[in-house]
């Protein structure tokens, strides 16, 4: 009989341990060796002949890291890239993304090989579950915030593609969550945690219940996390928007308190750049014109400049409900019936600094802002003429006016998200001639429902009627002061152009399949196994903006409804032929192959074929090689996603281009396109803000992107005896992943490249500019334009020793070695390659370390256990400035006592995650807390305690 110690160590995978190893049984197997279905086949095998490449983690596993987020467990192994989770603090403040998926705020997602959470299939049992939705777009994604942590037994992670298995989305891989299925009794769990600062306090809890009786089966869990908020002014790393700094620079928002006036004098027709001198509260300021600076006003500079960050948040507050109910009923000794229901309900908050209220042509809003006048009657205007944009007021005599509305309040998101998810599961065996087939039909409904409140908004058309001819403001309008300083914005002037915006999404999936597999026939090798299914998927996504937001009428990021659907019919089938068996040099040798036909509503049809070797060289030896094809359906929000506005952090080569301005000149050829375009010739022109508008949008011709991957490996399992090891395992992948025609758009700044440097027609028609040279906004539609090629090697060591007075030591090393990863991207001539490996994207946030490692060190002894996490990233060098980011080694430790008084039911656990307080490194590119959130932990030291028991 095996030991406890012995047992656990082939289940589970020591707090993020990537067994994956041939010989490492899965937990639902581990009172039989009957043969089931395991992640990237549909044949049923032995657990211990697993032959794909699939990391483990159980519940214990999880609960090792201390961490209330799936996604963020996920998104430590060393084959994982990022994804959206708890560290990102953007609702659309800087935009939407060119994918149509919204922002994703409060929403956590996994991404494997750096291919984007879009490329990752994520599955429940096998069977798919409805993609996120945030109230900010139709994402493509699945959040893994909507699936309670405590209904997971386990989590299986393919590290290869499955598209001919399990079809759409699994490029790079599949991580598919098993819930639990039997419990006698109560168990639970209460964990709470803090940084050592005192913030971000975390609580989670957990209580579930199970009963079995004849052949019913029934499972319940109830699960409660809440996170509590970091701010960016508590890290010294993102005190302001330029890491290391203690006082604004460049980076810093024209958007300030005492306002920013890019106007023409009224007597002498001069540009002017101004802002106030000190706060002026009541009336209006004073203006000289014969001396601009001799009044309220002075020249605006870079000191003048506003921090926005201690507005925001380094770690986003969010609150989790969920609740799960699962009963099985043997209806005869060969069918079963199963039934789920999962109800998931995410609170969660966003912040960013008040809104920076542009207005004027130069702004670049996209919407009535940059059309607004400013009469000269207004009781607050200083400068005795109205302001025009142009138009019907006369020619543009000024070009922006930049006031943080610090008023108002910072501006804030508020996210509620209520999943919905049932299915139901017949399945059964029967015998067909000799041999015993298994099948099972199911059907899925699942929904996900969003809504987003935000507060600190302005209603533009009331803002332009009470910034416009006074005569005109009657009612509730109350004249809007934009020239005075902080504080001079009153209660009744917030009250009337101030309101809530209120967003929402929905995303459903109706899913049907059937599953069916078995021995064909006998061999001399074994029996031949065949799997066959059909799936029919109905997915239909929708996103409704605030009236006003959909009139063009906030001051906001611009949205207009969007609304899709699609649906698909598939077929499969894989077979499985052993050829040789106990042969001298191969226990066994099988091949094996799939294919899979899917038939889209709205591109047509696509089929992708795979094939496998496995070869058992011996008991101890296992080599395995596979091929396959991939692809990933465009998604509603790619497809149906309407224009929207992604504020972008560009230089434009027109701005300064006599090099007036301390910048350097420009060559001939970008002067003479410049002004070829409307720059005015005189050098005049100087980007205001370093973000620029870029209008984005999806493509109802897209088609879909595929792949095609290689995966060649090999085990080594050692039986023979060894004094200093009972269990001893080496693991060994090599990975390579070819993606083409990658959705995206064609990047702003080629855009920008091709038009200025190659004045190419097509590009420069994608940009629109002011009278004042400034850029408004350059737009582009989503379309299959890129290829990423990426190969790498994973390695795995586990070990376990073997029992002795000092306890049990088990220790895993899990590495991944990343060798390339070259995108292939338009240029300004022709496509450009960019070789990603070992360095550091910037925004959107990503790292592409060359080396990352999880080694853990496992210690048991009587009712003691304690663990030694050690986790390393590769230094990456940053790509968009001149900086490295160093080397990281985060050192996690736990501690359990699990007492034999109480029958080891009740167990106590104390921890420490970043024991050694590593602060992130300091990233320049990234975005709004200066270090990358999918790579890094937050700032600080966080410690834990969580107590345990089991009735």
């Amino acid at each position: 009989m095996q030991s406890k110690n012995s047992l656990f160590f082939r289940t589970a995978t020591l707090a993020l341990l990537a067994a994956g190893a041939t010989g490492a049984m899965p937990a639902a197997a581990q009172d039989t060796l009957d043969e089931i279905v395991v992640t990237g086949s549909r044949i049923r095998q032995s657990p211990l002949n697993q032959t794909q490449p699939i990391v483990q983690l159980d519940s214990e596993a999880m609960a090792r890291t201390g961490l209330s987020n799936t996604a963020e467990i996920l998104q430590r192994l060393p084959i994982s890239g990022g994804g959206l989770n708890s560290k990102f603090n953007n609702s659309g403040n800087f935009g939407n993304p060119p994918d149509g998926g919204g922002v994703g705020a409060g929403s956590a997602e996994v991404d494997l090989r750096y291919l984007g959470s879009r490329r990752t299939l994520v599955l429940v049992d096998g069977l798919r579950w409805v993609n996120g939705a945030s109230a900010s777009g139709i994402p493509s994604s699945t959040d893994l915030n909507s699936i309670p942590k405590g209904i997971i037994d386990r989590i299986e992670v393919l590290q290869e593609g499955a598209s001919p298995i399990y079809g759409s989305d699994a490029i790079s891989g599949v991580v598919n969550i098993i819930t639990k299925r039997k419990q006698d009794g109560f168990s639970g769990s209460a964990q709470v945690g803090a940084f050592d600062e005192g913030d971000g306090v975390t609580q989670e809890y957990d209580l579930s219940w199970g009963a079995t009786s004849g052949g019913t089966s029934i499972v319940a869990d109830l699960t409660y996390v809440k996170q509590e908020s970091v701010m960016s002014g508590d890290r010294s790393i993102s005190q302001f928007p330029t890491p290391g700094v203690t006082e604004c620079d460049s980076s810093c928002s024209s958007g300030t308190p005492l306002g920013r006036f890019i106007v023409n004098n009224p007597v002498t027709g001069a540009g002017m750049n101004l802002t106030l001198k000190n706060a002026v509260l009541t009336g209006r300021p004073t203006f000289d014109p014969l001396n601009p600076t001799a009044g309220s006003f002075k020249n605006f500079t870079t000191a003048d400049r506003f921090n926005f960050q201690p507005y925001n948040y380094i770690q986003a507050p969010s609150e989790r409900l969920g609740t799960y109910f699962q009963v099985t009923q043997e209806i005869t000794p060969d069918i079963n019936f199963r039934l789920k229901a999962v109800y998931n309900n995410r609170q969660s908050a966003n912040q960013a600094a008040p809104i920076p209220l542009f207005v004027g042509p130069d702004a670049g809003n996209g919407n009535l802002l940059d059309q607004i006048s400013i009469d000269r009657t207004n009781p607050y205007n200083p400068f005795g003429v109205t302001l025009s944009s142009g138009g019907a007021n006369g020619p543009a005599n000024y070009a922006f006016i930049g006031r943080r509305f610090i008023e108002a309040g910072p501006r804030h998101y508020e996210q509620e998200v209520n999943t919905w998810y049932v299915s139901g599961t017949l399945d059964g065996s029967l015998m067909l001639g000799e041999n015993k087939w298994y099948w099972d039909v199911n059907t899925i409904f699942s929904r996900n429902s969003a809504s987003q409140k935000f507060t600190g908004n302005v209603n533009a058309q009331r803002l332009a009627q009470a910034l416009g001819p006074v005569a005109n403001c009657t009612g509730s309008c109350v004249p809007f002061n934009i020239f005075g300083g902080q504080g001079s914005i009153t209660q009744p002037m917030i009250d009337y152009v101030l309101f809530t915006q209120q967003d929402s999404s929905k995303q459903r999936l109706a899913d049907t399949s059937f599953n069916l597999s078995g021995d064909l026939f006998q061999m001399p090798a074994g029996a031949v196994g065949l799997a066959v299914g059909y799936e029919y998927r109905d997915q239909r996504g929708e996103f409704q903006p605030d009236a006003v937001v959909a009139a063009g009428l906030g001051s906001d990021i611009p949205a207009l409804p969007s609304k899709g659907s699609f649906d698909v019919n598939e077929a499969y089938g894989e077979l499985r032929v052993p050829l040789i068996a106990d042969m001298p040099i191969a226990k066994l040798l099988e091949v094996s192959g799939a294919v899979r036909y899917s038939d889209y509503s709205t591109f047509g049809s696509e089929t992708t074929y795979s094939g496998r070797v496995n070869w058992r060289v011996t008991e101890d030896v296992l080599l395995r090689g596979s091929w396959g094809q991939g692809f990933r359906a465009p998604g509603i929000g790619e497809l149906f996603g309407t224009p929207s506005r992604f504020d972008q952090e560009l230089v434009d080569p027109c701005s300064d281009m006599l090099g007036l301005s301390g910048g350097t000149a420009a060559s001939a050829a970008i002067r003479a396109n410049c002004i070829a375009h409307g720059v005015p010739a005189n050098g005049s022109y100087v980007q205001a803000n370093p973000q620029l508008s870029v209008i984005t949008g999806g493509n109802k011709k897209l088609k879909p992107e595929t792949s095609e991957s290689w995966v060649f490996g090999g085990v080594f399992s050692p039986s023979w005896e060894m004094s200093w090891a009972d269990r001893l395992d080496f693991e060994v992948n090599y990975y390579d992943i070819s993606l083409k025609d990658a959705i995206q758009p064609i990047g702003a700044e080629t855009i920008l490249g091709r038009c200025e440097q190659n004045n190419d027609a097509f590009s420069c028609a994608s940009i629109t500019r002011t009278a004042s040279g400034a850029i408004n906004q350059i737009s582009g539609l989503l379309q299959n334009i890129g290829a990423i090629d990426t190969d790498g090697i994973d390695f795995t060591i586990n070990w376990q020793g073997p029992e002795s007075d000092l306890g049990t030591f088990r220790f895993s090393l899990n590495q991944t070695f990343l060798l390339n990863y070259t995108e292939t991207v338009p240029a300004t001539s022709g496509t450009s390659k960019i070789e990603r490996e070992g360095t550091e994207k910037g925004s959107p946030d990503q790292a592409f370390p060359k080396y990352k490692a999880t080694a853990i060190l496992d210690w048991a002894k009587d009712d003691f256990s304690a663990s030694l996490t050690n986790r390393f990233v590769k230094s990456v060098d940053e790509t968009q400035a001149v900086n490295k980011l160093n080397d990281r080694l985060y050192t996690d430790v736990q501690f359990s006592w699990f007492p034999a008084m109480f029958d080891s039911k009740i167990g106590m656990t104390l921890g420490v995650n970043n024991l050694f307080d590593k602060d992130p490194p300091a990233c320049f590119s990234c975005g709004l807390n200066n270090f990358d959130p999918t790579t890094y932990d937050a700032p600080g030291q966080f410690g834990y305690a969580r107590l345990t028991f089991k009735m």
